[in-house]
């Protein structure tokens, strides 16, 4: 019901030319469990530091992308940091067996759990048998 689909990761390709006037984004891949329930897929994904203004998901030609952006907790500009917050980045390709309509998605403490749910072709169902 999910493939996920490559993401090219930046600077990974030597002949490309970065325009210095800009800084750099850096996404990493956040990791990611996914489990099967009767009623569809459940999907986690550790995004430490990201808000809910800062999280970004997207359904698209059967594409569910994940964008996060971290921020830091604490108030204030940092005036010494030994680590740099990256931003998130995952994409999974959906089939038709999963119901993109009715997808519900939930942030707790930095875990994404994301709901979705199978579409009702997709359902088994028991067939009653008539005797005649």
């Amino acid at each position: 019901m999910v493939a996920e689909k490559t993401v090219p990761q930046y600077g990974a390709d030597e002949e490309v030319r970065k325009e210095e006037t800009r800084s750099q984004e850096k996404y990493v891949t956040p990791a990611v469990d996914i489990y099967e329930t009767l009623e569809g897929l459940v999907v986690k994904a550790d995004l430490p530091g990201v808000a809910k203004d800062g999280l970004d998901l997207r359904v698209e030609n059967n594409l569910l992308t994940i964008r996060g952006r971290a921020g830091h907790a604490a108030p204030g500009e940092p005036l010494y940091r030994e680590y740099e917050l990256a931003h998130f980045f995952r994409q999974f390709e959906l089939n038709d067996k999963v119901d993109q309509l009715n997808i519900s998605a939930e942030l707790k403490n930095g875990v994404l759990t994301l709901k979705l749910p199978k579409a009702e072709e997709a359902k088994p169902r028991r067939i009653d048998v008539h005797v005649s």
